[in-house]
């Protein structure tokens, strides 16, 4: 069973239907109940099993109260995702001490917490994953408050990988380059043609790109793979 946050819209949607489809049973957390409403419609039109749970990762009693609904619904937890996260676009002369307070409340605070949690409560052998950004290793312009918060949370996701190792957990970052979401409409033209000029492949992400790269990461095939910063962003440099 997995669990994926911010799992109704972009990458995190297209994480959950990946997982269902290959036969997993998935619990969404999000804040929006009427998106998720549609992802989970959707994997049981296509025979999956599916359910979705209103939450916000920042509150420690919230990420308690999904891990409780989720083993509740399906038993102990294999697969956690930690997707949800807040990102806009802007330069750094520009922002606010009240930006960076919420980029690390809503980033850095939000991974250790459910980082937190899914280290103790994932089953043996579990994954967990952490969607991070290749921003971390491969800057653009006016996104440097999300490339400072989600090197943040890699670093987390290191450390965390020697601390469940013991018990077969593997724990990975996936760093997407520029993706087509929600985000991108934030994104000014300029930053997306120059993405596209420093990726070999010539184009911007889809969320089934990184959705592909998760679902091996969740599968016994990812066992042997653990403490790592996957760049999946067609090569960008």
């Amino acid at each position: 069973m997995a669990v994926v946050t911010g799992g109704s819209r972009g990458i995190g949607r297209a994480i959950s239907e990946r997982l269902a489809v290959t036969g997993m049973r998935v619990v969404i957390g999000s804040r929006n109940q009427e998106t998720a409403a549609g992802v989970v419609a959707w994997i049981k039109d296509a025979g999956g099993q599916a359910s979705a749970v209103r939450t916000d990762i920042t509150e420690p009693a919230a990420v308690k109260e999904l891990f409780d609904a989720a083993e509740n619904h399906y038993g102990r937890v294999d697969v956690w995702v930690n997707n949800a996260a807040t990102a806009t676009a802007g330069p750094l002369s520009h922002a606010t001490d009240d930006d960076f307070d919420q980029y690390v409340h809503a980033n850095v605070r939000a991974t250790f917490v459910a980082l937190r949690e899914a280290a103790k409560r994932i089953r043996d052998h579990g994954r967990i994953v952490l969607i991070s950004s290749a921003l971390t290793v491969s800057p653009l312009p006016g996104m440097a408050l999300l490339a400072a918060v989600k090197a943040a949370g890699d670093q987390l996701a290191r450390a965390l990988a020697w601390e469940v190792g013991s018990r077969s957990v593997t724990v990975n970052s996936v760093l997407p380059g520029l993706t087509r979401t929600g985000v991108i409409d934030t994104v000014p033209q300029h930053v997306i043609d120059d993405a596209k000029a420093r990726t070999p492949l010539g184009r911007l992400g889809e969320p089934s790109d990184i959705a592909d790269v998760v679902a091996f990461l969740a599968s016994d095939a990812g066992r042997w793979i653990t403490g790592q910063t996957i760049h999946a962003a067609g090569g960008m440099i």
